[in-house]
């Protein structure tokens, strides 16, 4: 599994992310250090940035917002999101990016 991406139990997923918000799309855009770049559309007001990234995340893994945890960095660029409930076939798509 790469840096970015680590198992956090058995069905859970740990991801650091770097996050440009205000940006045109909102898509991930490769490797920044040891994180995954993602650019939000969201402007970093009021939470948004951070209610777009789970948001995002949720849809791209097919699972509910409730399955997206925002565990550090609320207030930073450098985040760590929990995923929980994540299976073989999210592990390999999320590994395939990076």
């Amino acid at each position: 599994m790469s840096v970015w991406l680590r198992p956090d139990g058995d069905h859970a997923l740990m991801l650091s992310l770097h996050i440009q918000p205000g940006a045109k799309s909102t898509e991930f855009v490769g490797l920044h250090g040891e994180a995954m770049k993602l650019r939000l559309a969201a402007p970093p007001v009021d939470g948004k940035a951070n209610a777009a990234l789970i948001a995002f995340l949720a849809k791209f893994s097919g699972l509910p917002k409730s399955a997206v945890t925002l565990v550090s960095g609320h207030c930073a660029r450098a985040k760590r999101v929990r995923i929980e409930g994540a299976d073989a076939a999210l592990k390999a798509r999320l590994a395939a990016l990076g």
